[in-house]
């Protein structure tokens, strides 16, 4: 199959973006596969999203607008790919940006993994308001039965790194729109690509092809919500296969590691207290070992403080249920502050 006569469908969820969209629809515009059909679908914005993409969809005939009530981004995502016309779909959210090559290469290892694999994803950059990078993730190369990779942790990192196979979709009955229902909305990316797992294989572009925006009210900001959201999705892995509890749990205490180091580090001593509590919850014996084992001794002394004084706290009240490039250089290159 030649990749160069492949429609690929891209779809874009945007709930008041007005202030990156543009970017994130230029890096889409500019990929040098294009043969693209470009979903938007705006998700009940109030402010200019829907300007912005109207302006970039008069100049390009391959962007389609789909308006719908906020429902969520789960929500938007099955919107835009249930009116996709094509076998290969690939999502991107409308503060995220991609580098110029990142559906070309995809694509081909895509075709060259065959019909068994469902998912292709690339590595991420974090980026700021200004599209600096901040960050690059760590490289991974997990192929094949990843399945148990992602019980451990989300190493894909995000909703706009992978490709995916029309039926793999199907199979996975799209995104989860009942985290947010739940009050647990976050963890949409790693329960997708857990159901995907189940069915198939996954490959990997070992390149620096996504820009991952971290700003401090998206939705990754609010720590409580994102550390709920990654429970749920444990416990519904849990109830299929028991016999990987230990490694679900596992996942868990990284993620926690990971979320209140993030909180200490930011001075977010709020979210730090209620991580912990959430994770004592559900797991004591997991919680001291987070806070005993998994952090340096300072940390561990400052999880003990917040937890004493949340939980007197608790008694007292109820609690409340880019332009990436390759090697060649650009402007994201030459403005990176790594």
């Amino acid at each position: 199959m030649s990749t160069s006569t492949c429609l690929v469908s891209v779809v874009v969820p945007a709930f008041n973006a007005e202030a990156t969209i543009d970017e994130t629809l230029r890096s889409v515009r500019s990929q040098s596969h294009e043969r693209l059909e470009i979903i938007v679908v705006d998700d009940g914005s109030t402010d200019d999203t829907l300007a912005v993409a109207e302006y970039h969809a008069k100049r390009d005939p391959r962007i389609t607008i789909i308006r719908q009530d906020n429902a969520g981004v789960a929500a938007a995502r099955n919107t835009g790919w249930q009116a996709a016309h094509a076998e290969f779909i690939a999502f991107i959210d409308a503060d995220d940006l991609w580098a110029p090559r990142k559906i070309e290469n995809q694509l081909q290892a895509m075709i060259d993994g065959g019909d068994r694999t469902g998912l292709v994803y690339s590595w991420y950059a974090w980026i700021d308001a200004k599209s600096r990078v901040s960050v690059k993730s760590d490289p991974v190369f997990h192929a094949g039965d990843v399945l148990e990779y992602l019980f451990e942790g989300n190493f894909i990192g995000n909703g706009s790194a992978a490709m995916v196979r029309r039926n793999a979709l199907i199979a996975a009955c799209g995104f989860e729109s009942g985290l947010r229902a739940s009050g647990a909305q976050g963890c949409e990316d790693l329960l997708f690509y857990c159901r995907v797992a189940e069915s198939y294989h996954f490959a990997v572009v070992p390149e620096y092809e996504i820009g991952y925006r971290y700003l401090p009210n998206n939705m990754s900001s609010d720590m409580t919500r994102m550390f709920r959201s990654w429970m749920l999705v444990a416990d519904e892995m849990a109830a299929r296969h028991p016999d990987r509890i230990a490694l679900l749990d596992r996942g868990i205490s990284n993620y926690a590691r990971w979320l209140l180091r993030r909180a200490l580090t930011g001075g977010q001593l709020v979210y730090f207290a209620s991580v912990l509590m959430l994770l004592f919850r559900r797991n004591p014996v997991l919680a001291v070992k987070v806070a005993a084992l998994g952090l340096p001794r300072d940390i561990a002394s400052a999880a003990w403080w917040a937890f004493r004084n949340l939980r007197q706290r608790e008694f007292r009240r109820p609690s409340p249920s880019f332009l990436i490039g390759d090697s060649s250089p650009s402007r994201w290159q030459k403005t990176q502050t790594i």
